[in-house]
């Protein structure tokens, strides 16, 4: 632990304790990041999808060694607070996750989630009662820690195949009851179901917002009782959805149409200059 750490832990909780909802970005990389932080932000959360993708793999496929490398050059990037995605915790084990904790919060970073989805297409989630351990586990490990650190316990149905609002209901209050600082359901994508959710725990509530279908921003979550808002690898998806709009035109038409919409030399350039 370091003051410095601390002091952006402390940062962190007071975020969640305030009035209204705050949105916490999800960068992919270290430029990304930093311009995250030169925008206003007040805190990051790493994207285990889009730190995939800057890899070349899909999700699920970076290593535990390979993630926490990377939280530690997010850290090391900007002066905000930093909470990471690491997934399932590495492990099915209650005690792996425990540890993975610990060494989560050596890294620097004043916070992680830890979800409920197996990795295992044929059987998604995790049985229940198996899932309210894993957060206990971490909730313990957390305890054990010197300093704030938040943990974030992930109900995965609506992500994985399963769309069942009491089940969602169900889980996060578990993991409430087990300790865990913030609940998050990613998938909802209807404000009444967001509504009950909130109104059914009483921690913070993370929402991740992935699609303008949705119809709501961050005044209407915020009145549905959300606190903490995500976009996931949106960031990341949009960015390489650009690169490959932009190839597709090369190889295709053998035209460059789409450097007239590119963000300038100069102005990109600044963004990281602020940051030297």
């Amino acid at each position: 632990m370091t003051a410095d750490q601390q002091t952006k832990a402390a940062k962190f909780i007071e975020l969640h304790q305030r009035d209204g909802a705050f949105v916490i970005p999800n960068p992919w990389d270290v430029g990304s990041a930093r311009i995250l932080e030169s925008l206003g932000f007040e805190a990051l959360a790493t994207t285990s999808a889009g730190f995939a993708f800057s890899l070349g793999l899909t999700d699920g496929g970076v290593t535990p060694e390979q993630t926490l490398e990377h939280c530690v050059d997010m850290i090391e990037a900007t002066s905000l607070p930093v909470s990471a995605d690491l997934e399932k915790g590495f492990s099915d084990s209650p005690d792996a996750v425990a540890e993975t904790i610990k060494a989560a919060a050596n890294t620097g970073l004043v916070g992680c989630s830890i979800e409920d989805y197996s990795g295992d297409q044929a059987d998604p989630i995790y049985d229940f009662n198996h899932a309210v351990d894993r957060i206990a586990a971490a909730v313990e490990a957390v305890r054990s820690l010197a300093h704030d650190f938040v943990l974030t316990a992930r109900s995965e149905n609506y992500l994985r195949g399963r769309p069942d609002l009491d089940d969602t209901i169900k889980r996060l209050q578990a993991f409430e009851s087990a300790g865990a600082d913030v609940l998050y359901a990613p998938g909802l994508a209807k404000l009444d179901d967001i509504r009950a959710v909130c109104s059914a725990v009483s921690r913070p509530v993370n929402v991740v917002m992935e699609a303008s279908k949705a119809g709501f921003g961050v005044a209407e979550l915020a009145d549905a009782g959300v606190k903490r808002i995500s976009v996931g690898a949106i960031f990341a998806r949009a960015a390489y959805g650009e690169l490959i709009r932009a190839a597709k035109e090369i190889a295709a038409r053998g035209t460059f149409n789409f450097t007239d919409d590119v963000i300038g030399f100069a102005e990109l350039s600044g963004y990281f200059s602020k940051s030297d």
